[in-house]
This record gives C-alpha cells, structure tokens and sequence, in this order.
C-alpha cells in the first residue's frame, strides 16, 4: 500500500518498525533511519525477515534529510526523533513534497518550552504543496486527542470539562531512570504547570497542585497537574471547554531526585564551561543516567491513560471516562521495550496507517483531533492498546 521512512531509533522508533513490519499489506516497504546506522541496524536484524532497510542520516541537517527521502522516495515520513528536529524534518518534506507525522510538538533546543505556534506555521505551506502533515500521534499527545474527538461525536453535544490523566504504575527496579529521553522528558516535568479555564491559561508551580487518583486496575495514585501540549490544540479544536487539565504521576522517591537535579543545576540546558570545554548539563545528566531503551526487561506493572470528560448531552450532564492501560511486561515480550515507547509506538504506526490508506489525509497541517476518530479507534483494539469507557461515573474532580 506504501512507502514509510521512520526517522528516530530510540524505543519508540523500535516499536514503530516493529509494528509497521507485521503489517506488509499496508507498510510494503519501510526505512528506519538515525544518526547512528549501528541502532537501525540491530532493531532490522532483530525484527527480521528483510522487512527493514536502514540508513544514516542527522535530522538536524535538511539537505541530508532530503537526499534521503529523494533516494527512497517514501509515501510518508514518520518522525519519532527529538522534538528539536521537527522543523527540519518538515523542512525536508516541504522541499521534497512527502507528507508528514510526529508524536510530539517542536522544542526549541535553547528553551524549555513547547507549543504548536512554530509547527501551525506550516500550515499554508503544506497545503499549497497538496501534503499532510499529522501532528502528535503518540498517545498523549495523540491518543487523548482522539478519545476526547471520540467523545465528542458520540457522547456529548457539548465538552465542558476535560481532565487527561496518565499514570505509569510500573516499577523498574532503577533508583532514579526516565522513561523516555532524559533530556526530554526532565525539561516536561520540571517546567510550570499550566492550565484552560474560563478562556484564558492559568499557570502554577512545578507540581504545586496535586491530589489522589483512583486509576483502574491499579488503585490509588498522587497526580500532579502538568502543562502539556495537547491542551494546546485540544481548546482551540473544542471551543466549548470551560476548563481543561492535565494530571501525571509521581512517585515521591522520583520527585526527591528531581528536585536535587534541579538544586545542583543539572537540568540546566545553558551551556557550562568544563575542563576547557562546553558542555549542557542537563545532556551530561542523559549521558549517565540508564538508557529508557533498556528498562524494559525488568519493567514490572501497567500504565493507565485516559480522558476523564464532563459535558452535556442532551440537555442533561454526563460523565465519561475512557481510558487504556498497559502492561510493561506484554509491551516487552512483543517489542523489546516498556510500556511507555510501546503506547507511543503503537498509535504512531496507526496514524501512518489512517494516512495510507486514505482515511486520514488532507493537505495541511492537522492535530489528530481534526481527523475522524472511528478507524483510529477501531484500530487501537485490534493492534496492541485496546481501550474502555465507562459512563455516569465519579470522575474525581470538583466543578
């Protein structure tokens, strides 16, 4: 059905590969591209078969990028590499007129900050070229938009309060390790916390507003509301939110070493000179720290994501929670990795299979939300992430 070049080799980009090579009916042939050829290389071989080819390339360089994408000639470049890199990324398929999708929005590399503004940009650009670029097609960014686009077709006239809660229940045995890049993931969680309501955004203090959590199947969790990207879009493409959140867990072993990283200035991402050289702290700290990719032998437990909802339907209130959790040990035994690469692997894999096969494809530049959610969910069942609601229930929160 088509060409794929997936451009990232970490965990997430291991699942993609994974899941993209089980499926020759839609992926017929597929690239997995890095910096590092040598990762490429042992992901190919372990998924086998010579479904993978498997190249070198910087994604921070556009010409390289280019010559890439004009030699394999894709249907679709799937971008699962540094957030850093989505700009160029979208550059090279500007210039090359190969559509686009990403799981997570563009980073600044000099600041700690994420929004969709430089990403929007695109927008005409992408349309006039009669391409498709599909933005955060991970699970939160990505997933959660699609439940919430699910709730609103099916359950609700109107969304009024949207509550996203993710919770990692796993334990891997690792005094202090991130779940996906270091880098990354520190600078997310130790920004301001921020929030919609009432039309306008309210900010907090890192993890200043926090309370319990009952998440199926596991039980109760201390969760920190967080700013987190898909808010972003998620107010603008549902303009009858009154307020809307995101909520995250934390266990307090993890949040103690935080809080010293950040005491003793190794989140910092401004350059320090060190021994006569430059070097970021916070890239230094990533170095040393266990790589996310190898957690995943030892991961025990499950994560829970979903979208708690309150709006009306009908003239009448309604309450709506739908939600998936995964296990860190299933996500392993099938891919290599934990739950975390896997939930974003997996609707990563599906988002280039709705644009494949036609059902999610339109020149511009959308959110996933902007899509039909049907064979999106459809598809989440079938392939790894299946999902459950329940209705009229406690979802926890005041209103």
């Amino acid at each position: 059905m088509g060409k794929v070049l997936i451009i990232g080799a970490g965990g997430v980009g291991t699942v993609v590969a994974h899941k993209m090579a089980a499926l020759p009916e839609v992926f017929t042939e597929i690239m997995l591209a890095s910096r590092t050829k040598s990762k490429c290389d042992a992901i190919a071989r372990k998924i086998g078969g010579n479904r993978i080819k498997t190249a070198q390339v910087d994604a921070d360089n556009v010409p390289q990028l280019v010559a890439l994408i004009r030699s394999f000639k894709p249907d679709l470049v799937v971008n699962v590499a540094l957030p850093y890199q989505d700009l160029t990324i979208m550059d090279a398929c500007l210039e090359t007129e190969t559509s686009y999708l990403d799981t997570a929005n563009y980073e600044p590399k000099d600041e700690a900050k994420f929004e969709y503004k430089w990403q929007w940009a695109y927008q005409e650009r992408f349309k006039n070229a009669g391409i498709t670029a599909i933005l955060g097609c991970g699970f939160d960014p990505g997933v959660t938009s699609v439940f919430t686009a699910h709730a609103a077709k099916h359950h609700f006239d109107e969304i009024h309060y949207l509550d996203i809660v993710d919770c990692n229940a796993g334990d891997h045995g690792k005094a202090f390790a991130t779940n996906f890049n270091p880098e990354i993931n520190i600078r997310e969680v130790t920004q301001k916390g921020k929030y919609w309501e009432n039309g306008k955004w309210v900010e907090t203090e890192p993890h200043e507003i926090h309370k319990p959590l009952n998440y199926p199947e596991i039980g109760p969790k201390e969760s920190y509301l967080i700013y987190h990207e898909e808010l972003e879009s998620l107010v603008r493409n549902f303009p009858t939110l009154k307020r809307a959140r995101f909520w995250m867990t934390f266990g307090q072993e993890y949040l103690t070493h935080l809080r010293v990283i950040q005491n003793i200035g190794m989140a910092g991402i401004e350059p320090v000179m060190y021994e006569g050289r430059e070097i970021v702290p916070i890239q230094f700290l990533k170095a040393v720290l266990p790589n996310p990719g190898d957690l995943g032998e030892n991961y025990k437990g499950w994560t829970s994501i979903g979208c708690r909802i309150k709006g009306l339907k009908d003239g009448k209130e309604k309450t709506y929670y739908v939600y998936n959790n995964c296990s860190h040990e299933a996500a392993y035994a099938e891919t290599g990795t934990q739950a975390v690469s896997y939930t974003t692997g997996v609707p990563a894999m599906i988002g280039a299979m709705m644009y494949l096969k036609g059902l999610w494809k339109k020149p511009g530049v959308f959110n996933v939300e902007e899509f039909n959610p049907d064979p999106f969910m459809e598809a989440l069942n079938q392939h790894g992430l299946p999902w459950h609601e329940l209705q009229g229930v406690d979802l926890e929160f005041e209103y």
